[in-house]
């Protein structure tokens, strides 16, 4: 044995030590850096690029921002701020513009004098937009000067260097993300429009266009979008609750500094069940909410029960009012802008800062107090409002009690529907949610009965949207999915919370119809998990399952199509001698049509199926669209469909 081995008897010395420099290590571990390397962080990489952009805004120097996607799902965002600055770094020996997009941690978001707050703070941003594209091109407008670098997968081609002149200012990324990175790379537009709707709503008097280069309309131009408010705020809360029944006519608007935090709030009341508060900080949507959401509730909770109790209204109540009864059809947006804020991870989705719920709970409580006192008429509407949500609220929960003391509790009562699987590892169980007895009976005599169970639904369940929530224990469908999840409700500190303790599966997937009253099914069984099971969709245990369109045959050769342009081109491919009659098309008018063998192969089982994950882009965008699809007022929801029909295809 040499003297190294015998000193590192493992083998494992300096030179196992892998150092990676500059860029690499975010290629290595994208995830840190971006969240993830699927739909959702292939749009991040957008993000980064516009939070710079936005900075600018934020500090007063930009007030347009252009946002284009490219034919071949490249982007190119362009601002009219100041322009990274392009001079000589005597530090690293570069150009400043270099270090900004290869050196991570370097920006001027680390120096208070050139940004009082900034969403990209990590310093990370376009740096990793850079390591994580095939190329990069900036152009900067600054002094005077057209000044111009490009790059691949991070790697500078040349120094920067001056292509003219100009009477512009501001600065232009234009990147294409890398293809063995992403596990998708083509952008959705619809997302892309509702961050950059959100963007224009939180920094007033700010434009941004959007275009998108692979869609032409009509009339021959792109499709595109322009994004401007001057409201801010208030048109936010407006806009979100455009498809609902207010109950007072104007949102409430606060705004304050509290020890240098400055606080936005706007709030409105409506007739729905719901509660919609939606939080940022520094414009990035805080969507696990965090410090900033949790002094709000507080005041909001103090400031109207203090109210209520001096009016006389809750005299006659028998039952405590709660937190939650304060919160029942109320609509609000938060924002706060903190100079310095701690975010959990690199995807900024919670606030910590523990100075901020002071500030925030100072500034709604004072000017909530001020507003209840002055709109003596409103605030007797919202509190009748509360009383009756506390009233619903108890019913309730005797519902809820009486639908969980037969549920797993005591390890049994699971719906007599419900074919279970053999293992009981959550882990690795899936529950098939399936629209009618028919497909349910190929179901389960076709899957896995390992780990896949079977749960068949009878025609459409309680639209959840419409009705309060203890109307949804009286509803047998629903119930027979709460039971067979294991799933129960609670309330811990005033806040709604899942108990997923007992839960059963960490696979949800959710098998209709491929028409449309498989996806009306569909849309009311996601109504119910975004409105009382939202836990279960951001751990990334709903999915939706894909089944085949078509059947094609001719002779032996069978090959299944899950859209329509598929089956032309497979059509086209099997038929013999070019005659297209030749090939056999069977149309699947539903899963029950499908035996369980083809059920099987074609949409349960894992090694070739194809299921799509549900996920919640903007909390924001995802309670207006529900609330616009299933809620009571018509002409939203059909001046939508009018809008983007045109635009609808199965998405596989």
């Amino acid at each position: 044995m040499s003297e190294e081995k015998a000193k590192n008897p493992a083998g494992y010395g300096a030179g196992n030590i892998q150092v990676l420099e500059g860029l690499e290590a975010v290629r290595k571990r994208p995830a840190m850096y971006i969240g993830d390397v699927g739909i959702k962080g292939l749009h991040h990489l957008i993000w980064e690029v516009v939070d710079n952009s936005i900075d600018e805004a934020l500090a007063g120097h930009c007030d347009t921002i252009h946002v284009v996607v490219n034919e071949d799902n490249s982007i190119t965002v362009e601002d009219n701020g100041r322009g990274i600055p392009t001079d000589w770094h005597e530090k690293e020996q570069k150009s400043a513009l270099e270090v900004v997009l290869t050196v991570l941690h370097a920006g001027g978001k680390f120096d208070k004098d050139t940004y009082k707050v900034s969403g990209g703070l990590h310093g990370v941003g376009v740096s990793c937009v850079n390591a994580l594209s095939t190329d990069l091109k900036a152009t900067v407008f600054r002094d005077g000067v057209i000044t111009e670098q490009e790059f691949k997968i991070g790697v500078p081609q040349y120094p920067a260097k001056q292509v003219g002149t100009t009477d512009k200012r501001g600065t232009k990324i234009h990147f294409k993300p890398d293809a063995s990175i992403f596990t998708q790379t083509e952008y959705k537009y619809e997302t892309i429009a509702n961050r950059l709707r959100e963007m224009s709503f939180l920094n007033a008097g700010i434009r941004i266009y959007l275009k998108d280069l692979r869609e032409i309309e009509e009339d021959g131009n792109p499709r595109s979008d322009e994004f401007y408010s001057e409201g801010g705020l208030v048109e936010f809360v407006q806009y979100l609750d455009n498809t609902r029944e207010k109950i007072i006519e104007e949102p409430i608007y606060i705004e304050g500094e509290i020890n240098s935090v400055p606080v936005q709030v706007a709030m409105n009341y409506n007739t729905s069940y719901s509660e919609n508060v939606v939080s940022y900080v520094n414009t990035i949507n805080t969507y696990e909410g965090g410090t900033h959401v949790t002094g709000f509730r507080r005041a909001l909770t103090r400031t109207l029960k203090s109210y209520a109790d001096k009016s006389g209204m809750l005299d006659k109540l028998k039952i405590e009012v709660a937190g939650d009864d304060f919160r029942e059809g109320l609509t609000a947006v938060i924002s706060v802008k903190v100079a310095e804020p701690q975010f959990e991870g690199q995807t900024k989705t919670k606030l910590g800062n523990s100075d901020v719920v002071g500030a925030v709970d100072s500034a709604v409580s004072e000017t909530l107090q001020s507003w209840l006192e002055e709109h003596p008429k409103e605030a007797k509407i919202i509190v009748g409002k509360v009383i009756l949500a506390a009233q619903a609220r108890h019913a309730a929960r005797k519902a809820r009690e009486m639908v969980q003391r037969k549920n797993v509790l005591g390890g049994g009562g699971l719906p007599g529907k419900l074919a279970d699987c053999a293992n009981s590892d959550p882990t690795v169980c899936e529950l098939y949610l399936v629209e009618g007895d028919s497909a349910g009976g190929s179901a389960k005599q076709g899957r896995d009965r390992d780990f896949q169970a079977i749960l068949p639904l009878k025609g459409k369940i309680l639209n959840v949207e419409k009705a309060h929530e203890h109307k949804i224990y009286d509803n047998d469908e629903i119930k027979n999915i709460l039971t067979a999840l294991g799933v129960k409700f609670g309330t811990v500190n005033d806040d709604k919370e899942l108990d997923l303790s007992n839960l059963r599966y960490h696979k949800i997937i959710i098998m209709t119809d491929a028409d449309i009253d498989g996806s009306h099914i569909r849309t009311l069984i996601l109504t119910l998990f975004f409105r009382y099971m939202r836990t279960l969709i951001e751990k990334g245990y709903v999915y939706i399952a894909l089944p085949p369109l078509y059947l094609l045959k001719r002779g032996k050769d069978e090959r299944y199509c899950w859209t329509e342009e598929e089956r032309k081109i497979l059509t086209a491919e099997m038929a013999k001698d070019g005659r297209e009659d030749s090939v056999g098309i069977q149309r699947y008018k539903g899963l029950g049509e499908m035996n369980p063998e083809q059920l099987w192969t074609t949409t349960m089982d894992p090694s070739v199926r194809t299921i799509k994950q549900v996920t919640i882009d903007s909390a924001a965008e995802a309670d207006h669209l529900f609330s616009m699809l299933m809620g009571d007022e018509v002409a939203p929801r059909r001046e939508f469909i009018e809008k983007n029909a045109k635009y609808a295809k199965i998405d596989t």
